[in-house]
C-alpha cells in the first residue's frame, strides 16, 4: 500500500486487482445492473489512483477502495434517467453475485434458484441506500466497522441502517414468497 501511495503503478494495479470482484459486484448491486459496471469500474480506478495520496491507512485499502467504487456508483446511478424496476438478475446469470459452490441437488438447486429470484425481486424494489448497506454486509461480508469506513459514517448509523434495510426487505420478501408458494 505504501508503494501504491508513492506512486508505484504496479503496486496500485496489485491491490486493485486484489479487490476487483468484490469492488465489482458492489458496483453491480449500486446500479442494479451489470450494465455500466464497466464504466464504473473504469472511472473509480482512475478515481482511486488520482485520490491514492488520501488513502485511508487504518481503513484499509479494501475499505478505502470500496468507498470510492461506492461513490462512484452511486454517482453514476444517479445521473442516470433509470431510477425504478433495476435488473439485478443479470449480475446473478454473469456470476457476479453469489455464485453456487459445488455440487448440489438439483431440487435443492431449484429451492435455491426460486429463494435467490425471490430475494433478488425484493432487493430491486428496495431504495439505493439500503441496497448498500445490504450488499456490504451480506455479499462482501463486511463488519459493522469496514462497512462505517466504506459508508463514510459511524457503526451505530451503519447498524441502524442495516436494521431498517433489513426490515423493508423483509416486508418486499412477504408478498413475493406468498405468490410463489403453491
Amino acid at each position: 500500500m505504501q508503494r501504491a501511495i508513492a506512486g508505484d503503478a504496479a503496486a496500485f494495479g496489485e491491490l486493485i486487482a486484489r479487490h476487483h470482484t468484490s469492488a465489482l459486484r458492489l458496483a453491480t448491486v449500486i446500479l442494479g445492473t451489470s450494465t455500466g459496471t464497466d464504466d464504473v469500474m473504469q472511472e473509480a480506478t482512475i478515481r482511486a489512483w488520482r485520490q491514492k495520496q488520501s488513502i485511508i491507512a487504518d481503513l484499509g485499502f479494501r475499505n478505502w477502495y470500496l468507498r470510492v467504487v461506492t461513490n462512484t456508483a452511486r454517482n453514476s446511478r444517479r445521473a442516470s434517467w433509470r431510477r425504478s424496476n433495476l435488473e439485478m438478475r443479470a449480475a446473478v446469470s454473469e456470476g457476479t453475485l453469489s455464485p453456487n459452490t459445488g455440487p448440489a441437488d438439483p431440487a435443492e438447486l431449484a429451492v435455491k434458484s426460486s429463494e435467490r429470484e425471490i430475494v433478488l425481486a425484493a432487493m430491486n424494489q428496495l431504495k439505493r441506500n439500503d441496497r448498500t448497506v445490504l450488499a456490504l454486509r451480506f455479499f462482501e461480508q463486511l463488519t459493522e466497522t469496514e462497512m462505517a469506513g466504506v459508508m463514510d459514517c459511524s457503526p451505530g448509523t451503519v447498524k441502524s441502517r442495516l436494521s431498517r434495510a433489513l426490515v423493508r426487505l423483509r416486508k418486499q420478501i412477504e408478498p413475493l414468497a406468498k405468490v410463489t408458494d403453491p
